[in-house]
């Protein structure tokens, strides 16, 4: 199974929360052989890992453990390079989906997704308008 997973979803491969479960059971029934990240997933990443210590949801110490993990894993991911063809596709979701509430960063996200929409099976996100801008562009997002 090819996964596309934005920040919110990757986070939880690092860090147990609320509906973490719902992700380690993709994990545990199905065989994963490819994880497609943005690549600005880099940067969001490294900013949800340090607002969680920065309001004490961790450490400073297992924050930096969660950076050090994931630098260690990247290789393990696909990454979606951030190009001009992501940046004008992002423009053109924010004209469609701007007054539902598409913001920048979650716009680069469903672009990224987009751009591989033919080899993707699935798409995962705990962000419930994501998902359905995701959703609304025809990409599967649940199993």
């Amino acid at each position: 199974m090819k996964l596309f997973l934005d920040t919110s979803s990757l986070i939880k491969l690092y860090y147990k929360e609320e509906d973490t479960s719902d992700l380690d059971k993709i994990f545990i029934n199905y065989t994963i052989t490819t994880i497609f990240l943005s690549e600005i997933s880099k940067v969001e990443f490294f900013s949800a890992v340090y607002k969680k210590a920065r309001t004490k949801t961790l450490t400073s110490k297992n924050a930096d453990d969660i950076i050090i993990s994931f630098s260690e894993d990247e290789k393990k991911y696909q990454f979606i390079p951030l190009n001009d063809k992501i940046v004008s596709l992002s423009q053109k979701l924010i004209k469609k989906y701007g007054l539902a509430g598409l913001r920048s960063l979650d716009a680069l996200q469903l672009a990224s997704a987009i751009s591989i929409k033919s080899s993707l099976d699935i798409a995962l996100t705990s962000d419930i308008l994501l998902k359905k801008f995701l959703i609304d562009e025809s990409i599967k997002c649940n199993i």
